[in-house]
C-alpha cells in the first residue's frame, strides 16, 4: 500500500479512537495520551498525524460532519412525491440516534455543542454543522412542498435536537421507536 494511503488510514483511525473515547468518556477526556492508548499507539505516532489535541479535536468534530453528510447525501429528495413524508422522515432519521452507529455519534456532537461554549475550536465546526442541517432540512422541505419552509426548518432541527437529548441522557425516556414515532407525528402537522 502506498505511504500515502498507510498516512491517510492511519489518521483515520486516530479519529475513530477518539470518536469512541469522546462517545464513552465525554470531550473532555480527549488528549494525545488517551487516544493514543485507545488506538493501541504510541503518543509520538499519534503527534505525527495531529499536532496537538485541539488538531485532533478539530478533526473529530468534522469526521462527525462528514459521516452525517454522508448520510444525508444518499436521499434523492429533488422529486420527492406523493410518499414525501415516509421519505422525508427516513432523510431526518439520518441525524437522530436511531441505531448504536448513530446514537454514538450523537453523543460525541452533543458532547462537542457543549464543549463549544469554552472551545473556540469546536464553534466553527459545531455552528457549520447546525447551518448545514437546517439548509439540508428546507431544501428537503421545500422539495416536498412544505409551505414556510425555512421555518419549517428551523422547528425541525429543534426538534431533532430534542430528540437526540432525549434518548442520549438520562433525561429521557424515548427509545428509536418513540423518536421515529415522533419525528413523524410532526411531520404529520406540515402544510403540505
Amino acid at each position: 500500500m502506498p505511504a500515502r494511503l498507510d498516512a491517510a488510514r492511519r489518521r483515520a483511525d486516530v479519529v475513530t479512537a477518539a470518536l469512541r473515547l469522546v462517545a464513552r468518556d465525554g470531550a473532555a477526556a480527549l488528549s494525545l495520551r488517551r487516544v493514543a492508548d485507545e488506538a493501541g499507539l504510541n503518543v509520538g505516532s499519534v503527534r505525527h498525524y495531529f499536532e496537538g489535541s485541539e488538531d485532533l479535536l478539530s478533526a473529530t468534530a468534522e469526521e462527525i460532519g462528514r459521516r452525517m453528510g454522508e448520510r444525508l447525501e444518499r436521499h434523492r429528495l429533488d422529486d420527492i412525491g406523493a410518499d414525501w413524508p415516509e421519505r422525508l422522515a427516513l432523510f431526518v432519521e439520518e441525524v437522530l440516534p436511531v441505531d448504536e452507529e448513530r446514537a454514538a455519534e450523537a453523543v460525541v456532537l452533543v458532547e462537542f455543542i457543549v464543549a463549544s461554549r469554552t472551545r473556540p475550536i469546536l464553534a466553527a465546526a459545531t455552528a457549520r454543522m447546525g447551518r448545514d442541517l437546517h439548509e439540508a432540512l428546507a431544501a428537503a422541505l421545500a422539495s416536498a412542498g412544505v409551505g414556510g419552509h425555512e421555518a419549517e426548518a428551523t422547528r425541525l432541527s429543534a426538534l431533532v435536537g430534542g430528540l437526540t437529548l432525549d434518548v442520549i441522557t438520562p433525561h429521557g425516556e424515548l427509545d428509536a421507536e418513540g423518536v421515529r414515532v415522533a419525528l413523524r407525528h410532526h411531520l404529520a402537522t406540515l402544510d403540505h
